[in-house]
């Protein structure tokens, strides 16, 4: 179970520093093929906006379930 736990907040924490590196410090290169596809017409900043947010959350829901965890057991 510590296994678990270990891995929940590693994921959680990355998930969020991804997620806050692509919305707010404007990083999109680290959304795989976005510069090309950006260049090419096929992807907008929106969408990594929206990528970025996404990762944010389940990196914040991921850190709330890893805490319930360590907490209740």
């Amino acid at each position: 179970m510590i296994i678990l736990k270990i891995i929940i907040i590693m994921v959680s924490v990355a998930f969020s520093i991804f997620g806050y590196l692509i919305y707010f410090k404007k990083q999109y290169n680290l959304i795989n093929g976005f510069e090309a596809d950006y260049k090419a017409g096929r992807k907008t900043e929106s969408y990594a906006k929206r990528v970025g947010i996404i990762e944010l959350i389940i990196g914040i829901v991921l850190a709330f379930v890893g805490i319930y965890i360590i907490i209740i057991k």
